[in-house]
Parts: structure tokens; sequence; C-alpha cells
């Protein structure tokens, strides 16, 4: 889930309840948006590659992470008033106790194998993109909700 859906709209917030009346739910929160924000703001490089965000330095990977557990944290609380079951995860490996960052589609993917089902929730507006970056991946669904909210 993108984590420009992270504040958990109605409409979201309705998609998961149903999901979940069948589903064992488990959500990868992103923050793209968020972490390109905060890294601009201190002046922290960056640069895009074919794995997604590269950040040189050990602050802005900080940076990212913190933005990417506080938004699982604010997802969990939510869905927990909601009472809707779902575990929330980030997209973050230790491996050998180092710290990887993961771009959230490359993600989608190291779970391919494990789930039956896969559901990548993105704004309307990236929606087509990423209809092609997975179109080979049958077990992939990208579902776009609207870039702005209608009150």
């Amino acid at each position: 889930m993108t984590g420009d859906l992270a504040d958990m709209r109605p409409d979201v917030l309705l998609w998961l309840r149903l999901l979940a009346q069948e589903y064992f739910v488990v959500i990868c929160t992103g923050g793209g948006t968020q972490i390109t924000a905060a890294l601009n703001e201190r002046r922290i490089p960056f640069e895009f590659g074919a794995l997604g965000r590269q950040i040189a330095t050990f602050e802005g990977r900080q940076i990212a992470r913190d933005i990417l557990e506080r938004n699982q944290a604010e997802i969990q609380d939510r869905l927990a008033i909601e009472k809707i079951s779902a575990t929330v995860i980030v997209p973050v490996l230790d491996v050998g106790s180092v710290l990887c960052h993961v771009n959230g589609d490359i993600f989608v993917l190291t779970t391919y194998l494990g789930y039956d089902k896969i559901y990548v929730l993105t704004l309307e507006s990236r929606k087509a993109a990423k209809q092609a970056d997975f179109a080979k991946y049958p077990k992939i669904e990208v579902l776009g909700f609207p870039d702005t909210q209608k009150e």
C-alpha cells in the first residue's frame, strides 16, 4: 500500500474491512512521497536506480525507516480502532544484521511465491504504470484509489 494511503481514508478502510472478512491480510506500507519530502527538506542526497531510491547516508536511511515505521504504527492503530484484523509490515529486511531498504514494488515480488493473491494499493494516477509493471504476474492485482479523497 502506497504511503499516500497510509492515513487510512474511508474508502481504503472499507476495502480492507471487506478483504479481512475473508482473508488473512498483510499490509506492507510505503512512504515514498513522505521520504522524498523529508530528504529534500534536509538536503540529503538520493537518486533513483533500477531497484528504487538509493540513499547514500546512514542518516538518510534512518529517516526513511522512521517514516515507514511511523506509517506502520499509525495504520496499526487505526485498524485496531476499526477492528480490522491485519498484520502491518515495512519493506525493510534484516539481512545478516544489515538493514536493507527494499522498494515497495520490488518487495511485492519477494512475496509472490508465498501468497495466492497480492493486491497493490496505489493512487489512480499511478495505476496504469503499476499494472504495466506487474502485467506478467497474474497473482498481482493493482487497485487505484482517487488521488484526492472526496468529502
